[in-house]
């Protein structure tokens, strides 16, 4: 199944007839879709459509919801006159008619300004598209430039997929660097701590109670092993690096689950460079939040 990401545009524009001709001359009209799309932790619908359109929303909602599950997705149609030019001539009966109103407004309302050549053009191609039954129409186009815009996402998901699994493949590799450095961290730990045991026991022949020896040798013993326990942080951190590949791999909904490994992973990076005692560690540690943070910003993109 492919990997989606919730980001991509696609459009397209079909010409209807309308269903009343004129003799000799059938008015034809264009009409316009597009459906844009942006990262969203929901599925945001907004339909922006021209007034011949509107009772179609119903219709356009069920059918993008079928197909998509994420994303703030943005549905534009639109309807243009088609006539010479692109522009539809207003008859002498409309124009007649826009006068008389024009008039009877203004007898009322004198500061009323005059209808433009725009307004006028624009009410004649109203008037050229009312007979048209736009549903059949707007449901073919839309279906067109729907799965015009799964093509587009599929292809950017399949280029985030592919930078996942190379930000993986560079973070088993600096966990394999870190792999070596845990015996040395656990030697140093342990010199530290045989160096504050003698210095315990130094107490205890002097002034100290062999019971204050006693507590102050388990203390460094308890911060001993709490330090040194890297090779946890690195055996988690191997299987979230798993499990993010295998979701890639099986593909479909999967933004949600790897946005919560992505912050596991961040989890595991960072306390393996709280527990770092050597440079060494601590530079791979930068390095790995530095390709989990990467990462994190283009899983927020998959559906």
């Amino acid at each position: 199944m492919p990997v989606y990401s919730m980001t991509g545009y696609a459009s397209a524009q079909a010409t209807a007839g309308a269903a009343a001709a004129t003799e000799g001359k059938t008015p034809v009209a264009r009409l316009g879709v597009e459906i844009r799309s942006v990262n969203s932790r929901f599925l945001d619908l907004t339909f922006k459509l021209a007034d011949e359109l509107r009772g179609h929303e119903p219709a356009l909602r069920e059918l993008l919801g079928a197909k998509l599950k994420r994303g703030k997705v943005e549905v534009r149609a639109g309807i243009e006159g088609a006539g010479t030019g692109g522009v539809s001539e207003p008859s002498p009966r409309m124009l007649q008619r826009l006068g008389a109103v024009q008039d009877q407004v203004r007898d009322w309302m004198p500061d009323a300004p005059a209808l433009t050549v725009a307004e006028i053009l624009r009410l004649a191609s109203s008037e050229t598209t009312a007979d048209v039954d736009w549903g059949e129409a707007i449901q073919s186009l839309a279906s067109q430039v729907l799965k015009d815009l799964l093509a587009a996402r599929e292809r950017e998901g399949k280029r985030l997929a592919d930078m996942l699994l190379g930000h993986l493949s560079q973070l088993r590799a600096l966990a394999q660097q870190a792999q070596p450095l845990v015996p040395q961290l656990v030697e140093q730990q342990r010199q530290r701590f045989l160096e504050r045991w003698k210095e315990a026991m130094g107490l205890a022949e002097g002034s100290a109670t062999p019971e204050a020896a006693q507590d102050r040798a388990l203390t460094e013993a308890t911060s001993y092993a709490i330090r040194i326990d890297v090779a946890e942080e690195l055996t988690r951190l191997a299987a979230h690096l798993d499990e993010i590949e295998r979701l890639i791999k099986k593909g479909g909904e999967i933004g949600k689950r790897l946005d919560f490994l992505i912050q596991e992973l961040h989890r595991e990076a960072n306390t393996l460079g709280s527990k770092s005692a050597t440079l060494e560690l601590t530079r791979i540690s930068v390095d790995m939040k530095v390709l989990i943070e990467q990462m994190r910003e283009q899983v927020q993109n998959l559906e």
